[in-house]
């Protein structure tokens, strides 16, 4: 087996194929044009669907189409916040019963950061 190894050629290296009877998919070239005054020429399949912006590879800024065909805008959710979240889950009642709860406990003393629990008399005296 490793005497099939071809030395000194790396992976990804170059084919060893010719393109003698080699057929290419239609094709079909699709220019776009940079603000910047760069042209981008690319080649796409003919039955590739083709898209209306294309980064520039010169300065990355969002070439268009040179036949003048505007992108379609994207139609974009509303971005969901914690409190719709909870609305989704809990009704108004139900979260000011919550809210009721962990007042009462925080103000007992057994939940929440120690700085604000107060001392409990456990009717040991220290010195």
């Amino acid at each position: 087996m490793s005497n099939r190894v071809l030395r000194g050629s790396g992976l990804g290296g170059v084919s060893f194929e010719d393109d003698r009877g080699v057929e290419f998919a239609p094709r079909q070239m699709i220019s776009y044009d940079c603000p910047r005054g760069h042209v981008v020429e690319v080649t796409m399949a003919h039955d590739a669907e083709v898209p209306a912006i294309w980064e520039c590879p010169h300065c990355g800024s969002e070439a268009a189409r040179s036949t003048g065909e505007k992108p379609e805008p994207k139609q974009e959710k509303p971005a969901r916040t914690h409190w719709d979240m909870l609305r989704e889950r809990r009704s108004i009642s139900e979260l000011e019963e919550l809210l009721a709860e962990r007042v009462q406990l925080l103000r007992a003393g057994e939940i929440g950061p120690a700085h604000l629990h107060r001392a409990r008399n456990t009717g040991k005296k220290t010195a």
